[in-house]
């Protein structure tokens, strides 16, 4: 790590309001994969493990914050707000707004990303972060974290309406008003197998109607759904497929 990163924990700790008490965490949070490739003499592991830590422990937290905020929400509907709040989408959000972008080790190479594959690294830094926090200090400091900088987004999630199932709602509206079914294929792959990038399309009949990506091919579909379902809104019926 260089000396500058090494003096700037302090202010990282300031800014996600948790200060360490073994500081290696810290270090080994902010470690990703690539930086290792670039510099072998250093010690720590990358932060692959405590990213899928703390990937657990985020969709934990949320999900009892959630069971206990709505006592009368049914399963699907807490699935759909629980999945707005964790995606990579909200989660390099909130890594900007604790702005960890800038203490995260990276490649060279890696540190010239921008635009989607940025985000997947911050959003992977900030479940490093947490499952970081959870062995330093344990469920509570944890939740609090999650509580202050996520489940506070809840607002946003229901003002933009970030909950709705897209894919049901796409198909609804394509059967309605195209009679079609919506179809969703992998236009292709990219990066390596433990971070591959999906690029998904989603088609009404042979038609490429709009296209999305993410980690996981669910990711990419919801995407694509939320895209085609402004296509359909602004250009079904110049396209001339409403029924």
């Amino acid at each position: 790590m260089t000396n500058n990163k090494i003096m700037d924990l302090e202010k990282l700790e300031n800014q996600i309001s948790y200060t360490f008490r073994n500081k290696e965490r810290l270090k080994e949070a902010l470690t990703h994969r690539s930086y290792l490739n670039e510099n072998p003499a250093w010690k720590l592991p990358s932060n692959e493990r405590l990213e899928f830590l703390g990937d657990a422990v985020l969709e934990l937290i949320v999900t009892e914050e959630l069971y206990n905020r709505y006592p009368d929400a049914q399963e699907g509907q807490m699935t759909s707000l629980r999945s707005a709040l964790v995606n990579y989408v909200m989660l390099s959000e909130v890594a900007r707004e604790v702005q960890i972008g800038g203490h995260i080790l990276l490649s060279k190479g890696e540190a010239k990303d921008t635009g989607r594959a940025r985000d997947v690294i911050l959003a992977n830094g900030m479940e490093s972060l947490i499952g970081a926090i959870h062995l330093d200090g344990g469920y509570e400091p944890a939740r609090k974290f999650i509580k202050k900088f996520i489940l506070t987004r809840l607002d946003e999630v229901f003002k933009k309406g970030l909950y709705i199932d897209a894919k049901s709602l796409l198909q609804e509206k394509a059967q309605a008003e195209f009679k079609v079914t919506p179809s969703y294929r992998v236009i292709e792959s990219s990066g390596p197998d433990h971070r591959k990038i999906f690029k998904i399309g989603v088609y009404f009949h042979e038609k490429l109607i709009a296209e999305g990506s993410g980690q996981a091919k669910q990711d990419g579909e919801v995407e694509a759904a939320k895209k085609a379902l402004e296509w359909v809104a602004k250009e079904g019926v110049k396209e001339g497929l409403k029924k």
